[in-house]
């Protein structure tokens, strides 16, 4: 009976010694939190025109940029008119495998929206649109920037090179008369001219300006007629909200001094550029597809600022720019950076001699071109902040369309 009885404590020790082991060993640890589900991101983007029109170049080096920071496969279109051939090329790239689709122009939007609708797993993305916050369809968002703040830098250095040429005898205070070549008299485009304008009385108070409208966003000849015409009215600065080289080259020819956009035409125009303003586009391309790569929502619009480096300056040409143009830019952006200074200041303009208290602007693009919220608040005007693309289209006092 006492072996029997040892036998059995043996055996009930071995027993407890395997269930110990595998306790310690053999069960499995405690599972890891799961990890949020990830997206890839294959991104097609749509471009009015090709690397010629510089307003689509600054968005092709964007994407390429954003793609390959990103580890983003990407697809390229470019050329795609305003039209329907938009709506086709965003179902040609989903076809190819893009879950992410961008297009450049404002009037790609209308058939943006509609592939939008019918390809609900498909996130589309829109420079400069108006309707994402009042169309209702998630998969479909607008971005811009304050691009504003940039020309407004942009007028400080033509500013400061009107000064220089008043010092010098060139032209008297009542001669410093700027030219602007415009697009269409979209809010954008006036947005563009007045902030440009304003950057100029900034520091040249006597300043006026003259625009003429090429109604293209892209035509080397017309561009380089309203240079021409302009001068020929006695404009002695130049500025544009235009894509091509027509402007400038005409510029150099004349030996008139001009502000560019998108990019630099130092190499081009040694002689007369000064300086260009543009967005860069990386920043958003990046956040939106960091979002769906992470399962995150984009917002219907999205705003960048200079603040947050979505809106740039060129590289001053120092051999056409006036002397301390670096400096008093450096100081501008910085108040600008701070809201210490606001572009649409109310008490910097008037219209029609009076100063603005309130303005309705057409906000909620419904197709109607109804004025409905009122954007004029703490004494000025609060462009993008509504919605990302621009709203401001009110001509004020000193700028004159000689179109009209």
């Amino acid at each position: 009976m006492k072996k029997i009885i040892a036998l059995l404590l043996a055996l009930a020790l071995c027993v407890g010694l395997v269930a110990c082991n595998k306790t310690s060993s053999d069960e499995p640890a405690d599972e890891p939190a799961n990890e949020p589900a990830t997206t890839t991101v294959k991104a097609g983007f749509i471009f009015l025109h090709d690397e010629n029109s510089t307003y689509d170049l600054n968005f092709i080096n964007a994407a390429k940029e954003a793609c390959e920071k990103l580890g983003v496969e990407y697809l390229l279109k470019t050329g795609i008119p305003e039209g329907q051939e938009c709506y086709d090329a965003a179902a040609e790239l989903i076809d190819e495998g893009c879950n992410f689709i961008f297009a450049d122009s404002f009037g790609h939007e209308p058939f943006l929206l509609q592939a939008a609708k019918e390809f609900p797993d498909v996130q589309f993305f829109h420079a400069t649109g108006t309707q994402a916050h009042t169309a209702g369809v998630s998969n479909y968002h607008n971005g811009f920037a304050s691009i504003y703040e940039g020309r407004f830098l942009g007028g400080v250095a033509a500013g400061l090179k009107l000064n220089e040429m008043i010092a010098n005898g060139e032209i008297t205070e009542d001669q410093a008369k700027v030219g602007y070549i415009g697009a269409f008299p979209y809010a954008e485009v006036k947005s563009g001219y007045t902030s440009f304008f304003l950057g100029v009385r900034y520091v040249c108070p006597s300043a006026t300006m003259e625009v003429t409208f090429t109604n293209s966003w892209y035509d080397p000849t017309l561009e380089k007629e309203g240079a021409t015409k302009l001068i020929s009215r006695g404009c002695v600065l130049i500025s544009e909200h235009a894509d091509s080289m027509g402007a400038p080259t005409e510029c150099e020819a004349n030996n008139v001094p001009f502000v560019f956009y998108n990019g630099s035409a130092a190499d081009a125009c040694p002689n007369t550029f000064i300086v260009a303003s543009r967005i860069d586009w990386a920043p958003y391309m990046e956040y939106a597809m960091e979002c769906m790569k992470n399962g995150e929502t984009v917002p219907a619009d999205w705003t960048g600022t200079i603040a947050t480096g979505s809106v740039k300056l060129t590289e001053i040409n120092e051999a056409a720019a006036a002397a301390g143009t670096e400096e008093k830019l450096a100081e501008v952006k910085a108040l600008l950076e701070s809201g210490a200074l606001k572009v649409f200041d109310t008490t910097t303009f008037t219209v029609n001699g009076e100063t603005l208290t309130e303005y309705l602007a057409d906000v909620d693009d419904m197709g109607d071109f109804v004025p409905e919220t009122n954007v004029i608040a703490d004494g000025f005007f609060h462009e993008s902040e509504y919605r990302s693309a621009p709203y401001f289209d009110i001509d004020i006092d000193g700028i004159t369309n000689i179109d009209a």
